[in-house]
């Protein structure tokens, strides 16, 4: 079963249990999912990992957006945003922890041949790619250049 049918599974359970919120996030993942299928130049599937990525930056909109209410003392707004999100991590993988990252970051720095800051680039990119959904980019972006210096 892909991402797009537990997720539409999800929907109906949700509904069945009247949980507002989780129907709310379940029907935002699903219509983004069904924009990435339908988009201009899709081949009306939608691939796990792009679910995945999609899924990443939702959760990144709803912590954005909970920050920003927080800002503006709107905790209720603030606290239905983090429930969404929290709803949306469910179907990501878990993230790494800091010593995981490390250790995959100093496997392919070790792969890639990097020896220098200079050579940031390289990491990043096969890194970018291998980790995708299971750690943010700004933290493999912070630890590759600690490693690297």
């Amino acid at each position: 079963m892909n991402l797009f049918d537990k997720v539409s599974g999800d929907i109906k359970a949700a509904m069945l249990a009247r949980d507002k919120v989780r129907l709310e996030a379940l029907r935002g993942i699903k219509k983004e999912f069904l924009e990435a299928k339908t988009a201009k130049g899709g081949d009306g599937e939608l691939a796990d990992d792009v679910a995945m990525k999609i899924l990443a930056k939702m959760v990144k909109q709803r912590k954005e957006s909970a920050a920003i209410y927080n800002e503006q003392n709107r905790p209720e707004l603030a606290a239905e945003e983090m429930a969404q999100a929290n709803v949306i991590e469910e179907y990501l993988p878990k993230a790494l922890s800091e010593e995981e990252l490390t250790v995959v970051l100093k496997e392919i720095i070790a792969r890639v041949g990097a020896s220098s800051p200079k050579e940031m680039g390289k990491v990043m990119g096969v890194a970018s790619k291998e980790l995708a959904g299971k750690a943010d980019g700004k933290v493999i972006s912070a630890k590759v250049r600690e490693l690297l210096a």
